[in-house]
């Protein structure tokens, strides 16, 4: 018979297990620690935990354990109980409730079921157990099934134990005492899943308007939804890295699962002010699109001042002109139009590095036309935006483009900090509104320098710049060669742009190759 010192000790654990459930973040986890928790305060041997289905209609196997045969499905074993236990039917085909089965009775019921035999009980079907007994050598004998109720009263589960073993490790019936016990844990434990259910499913729900945003960004432009995506793995990589690294300024980074959820979810919103962009500017393909390519209308006016010189042309032979020497001029203008037309095609693509000879090359065709518009007055052949847009030395966008762009990572911290976070999802906005900045304090939008950024915004940093340099969806460049954006980061590192520390894991631990081989073509590895 059970003293009553053990019982406060039995007492005393359960208190223990129900502060340590209400602890674990991790449903599987959750899930395995009630039933090894119900095995332990009731001396079974073995067990099973079933979750109700969504449809209530069934009960899943989640957790099984038997200590003895040294089974272990679910939780943190890796045997998965999904193809190797089917799941328990609460009623039968023509709709009636299925209770010969003993957890399905105590499913429908919210009753607990306390069977000393189960070979010589009745009112239950046990032929499933003997045919396991039979395949086994095991003794099912004594079963304790217990319905798990919510705070609602609702059944959200059952926990089976089975074989109580008593000190010299006999199986016994189970005890009032070890029923009370197993009642007990059963509703704390319920409470304690249902809430993590509920934060599971807050996060799950917080996520999918983060993916909604993401997802606008993407519709509005294609180009920028899967830097969205990429940059969020390209960050948990390097984060990965620098809690390897055994020495250095990293040594002891380390981050809890909430910083590392923090941290993804920081990495996933880090772009969300692109929302207020304006799409001429996001998708600028060429220097001179706007909402179409206005390089169409530079080749109109290229026709415009051929049919001007036809024109002539036929004047001039009217007027006397010899009719082959007319015929001369006209044809060499025209093949000079052809050739600076493609001049300024070749202009209007966006080179990585305009040089001074195309710039001056560009101004002097503007400068060299003159073209009668659309009421008739004779102007430049370029206007002054166009020719600030041809000229444009590195990539498609002006100067005051760029500010657009560069706004919507104050617009991306504008919105993130009027968010009312919740204290482990606090430093979102200081991560995602830090990828612009550079470690001498010539970044934007704060001028912030290294030591005033955390760990987590210097990744996001690095990823944000890998990722644009190597991405192969841009609307304006292919995705460089590996090598070549290694040497632009190195240059980056050495200029005090990036972190040197995490520029020495980027590198050395490997990251850069993880993600090149799931996310970068296999024509740009080079090295």
């Amino acid at each position: 018979m059970e003293t009553l010192d053990d019982l406060f000790l039995r007492l005393e654990q359960l208190n223990e297990i129900g502060a340590s459930l209400s602890s674990e973040r991790n449903l599987n986890l959750l899930l395995e620690k009630i039933l090894l928790a119900a095995k332990s305060i009731t001396r079974a041997d073995g067990g099973t935990l079933y979750l109700l289905s969504e449809d209530r209609q069934h009960l899943h196997f989640e957790i099984v354990r038997t200590n003895s045969l040294g089974i272990a499905f679910g939780g943190s074993s890796d045997q998965p109980t999904s193809g190797n236990f089917p799941d328990l039917a609460l009623y039968r085909g023509d709709g009636t409730p299925n209770d010969s089965m003993v957890a399905a009775y105590a499913a429908i019921t919210g009753r607990t079921v306390n069977i000393a035999d189960a070979y010589t009980a009745d009112g239950f079907d046990f032929s499933g157990t003997r045919k396991f007994d039979e395949r086994t050598g095991y003794r099912s004998q004594s079963f304790l099934t217990v319905p798990m109720k919510n705070h609602e009263g609702e059944i959200i589960g059952v926990l089976q134990l089975i074989n109580a073993l008593d000190p010299q490790r006999r199986v016994v019936e189970f005890s009032q005492a070890d029923q009370r016990l197993a009642e007990s844990l059963a509703s704390q434990a319920a409470i304690a899943l249902t809430n993590r259910q509920l934060v599971q499913q807050l996060e799950t729900l917080f996520e999918a308007f983060i993916k909604l945003i993401n997802l606008a960004i993407d519709e509005k432009s294609p180009y920028t939804g899967g830097h969205c995506q990429r940059v969020p793995e390209l960050t948990m990589m390097l984060a990965e890295a620098a809690e390897a690294t055994s020495e250095g300024p990293l040594a002891d980074f380390k981050l809890t699962d909430s910083e590392r959820y923090e941290l993804r979810i920081a990495a996933l919103l880090h772009d969300c002010g692109k929302v207020t962009t304006p799409v001429h500017v996001v998708d600028k393909a060429t220097k001179l699109q706007t909402i179409y390519d206005r390089i169409n209308l530079i080749d109109t006016r290229f026709e415009v001042i051929k049919r001007d010189a036809e024109m002539r042309k036929w004047r001039s032979i009217a007027e006397g002109k010899d009719a082959v020497e007319a015929e001369a001029i006209y044809r060499g203008f025209c093949l000079q139009c052809d050739v600076d037309r493609s001049v300024l095609r070749q202009a209007n693509i966006g080179s990585e590095n305009m040089s001074d000879e195309d710039i001056a090359r560009v101004k002097s065709i503007g400068a060299g036309y003159r073209w009668r518009n659309v009421d008739g007055d004779e102007v430049a052949f370029l206007t002054d935006d166009e020719l600030e847009n041809l000229t444009i030395r590195s990539g498609t966008l002006t100067q005051s483009e760029r500010e657009i762009i560069n706004h919507h990572i104050v617009a991306t911290i504008r919105m993130l900090e009027q968010l009312p976070w919740p204290k482990h999802l606090k430093n979102v906005p200081e991560y995602a509104g830090g990828h612009h900045e550079r470690m001498d304090g010539t970044g934007y939008p704060k001028g912030l320098k290294r030591d005033q950024m955390s760990w987590q915004a210097r990744m996001m940093g690095i990823a944000d710049i890998f990722e644009a340099l190597t991405a192969k969806d841009r609307p304006y460049k292919e995705g460089i060669k590996l090598s070549e954006a290694l040497g632009i980061l190195e240059n980056m590192c050495n200029n005090c742009h990036i972190d040197p520390a995490l520029h020495e894991v980027f590198v050395h631990g490997g990251v850069f190759r993880k993600y090149a081989e799931g996310f970068m073509a296999v024509s740009q590895i080079d090295c």
